[in-house]
Formats: C-alpha cells, structure tokens, sequence
C-alpha cells in the first residue's frame, strides 16, 4: 500500500481539497494534543507529529489517508549510494530497532515515492481506517503513538551511528 498511498485525488471525489486538507489538520492536531504531554525517551519535550532526526535527508514520517496509515524511517539522500549506506547502517543495527518496535516492519530499499523520487524505507502501516471518518481516529492514534514513541526510543541511542550521513 505505501508505494501507491492515497493522499487526495480519490477523495476529491467526496471532499474538496481544501475540506479534505482541513480534515487532516484537524487529525494531526489532535493527535498532536493526545500526545503532546509524552516527553521523548531522553525526558525531553518534543514535536512529535514533525520529528526531527538531525540527520540530513532522514525523517520519521506518520501519514493517514482514506485507506490506512503509514509510519517510516525514509531516506531520501539524492545518491542512493548514500541511501544504500543509511540502509546498511540500519541493517546493522536491526535487532537494536526489532527490540524497540518489538514488531518486524518492511524495508524497502531504493523505491520509487510518490513524488517520483528513489528513496529507501523502513515502514509499517495499518489498513481499513481512514483519516475521514472520526470512528477510525482512535485506531489511527494507537497505531501511531506506541510506533513513534518505540522510534524515539531507538533513535535515543541509535542517533550517534548516522552522524556521519550529515556531512
């Protein structure tokens, strides 16, 4: 599902792109207060819905739509050269991020996103929800919140082995 994510122009069809973006806003504040008072694994007030590795071209991304949600470690280095280290670099440490997430998520190395950009990712989604309908959101939060809080957890520790990406 996550290489063809559905993020609006199915939905244009039921909400205009401005009712369809007001949605979303309004999901992503909630979670945002829902989750808000949940300090980061180094006790430390956060953003969480726009997480900040400190690695260049590497994000933590959450996306909801009219199927499902994502969550992803995305490498969008513009050399998949790089990207391929950053993969293998993750490899390395995948039984330090299993324990966190304590579940096995999808590694897609070098594909292509919907922006037609070659990235590399590591992700995990949930179907049959969908960010428009209210009912979904509580399914939508708890799948959310445990995987970020779990990627903070490891990036708590983990952080130190990709510095060298940002040069």
């Amino acid at each position: 599902m996550y290489a063809d994510f559905d993020h609006s122009l199915k939905l244009q069809v039921l909400y205009s792109k401005e009712e369809a973006s007001r949605i979303r806003e309004e999901f992503w504040t909630t979670f945002g207060q829902y989750i808000a008072p949940q300090p980061s694994a180094e006790g430390l007030r956060i953003n969480w819905i726009n997480y900040k590795t400190g690695i260049r071209h590497l994000f933590f991304k959450m996306e909801a739509g009219s199927r499902g949600g994502v969550i992803a470690i995305e490498s969008t280095h513009p050399d998949e050269g790089i990207q391929e280290l950053v993969m293998e670099q993750f490899t390395v440490l995948k039984n330090m991020l299993a324990e966190s997430l304590q579940e096995e998520w999808i590694w897609e190395p070098h594909v292509q996103n919907a922006q037609g950009k070659i990235v590399s990712r590591i992700y995990r989604e949930i179907d049959d929800v969908s960010v428009f309908r209210k009912e979904d959101w509580p399914a939508l939060i708890s799948f959310f919140k445990p995987r970020i809080m779990a990627l903070d957890d490891f990036w708590s520790t983990a952080k130190y082995a990709f510095e060298i990406f940002n040069g």
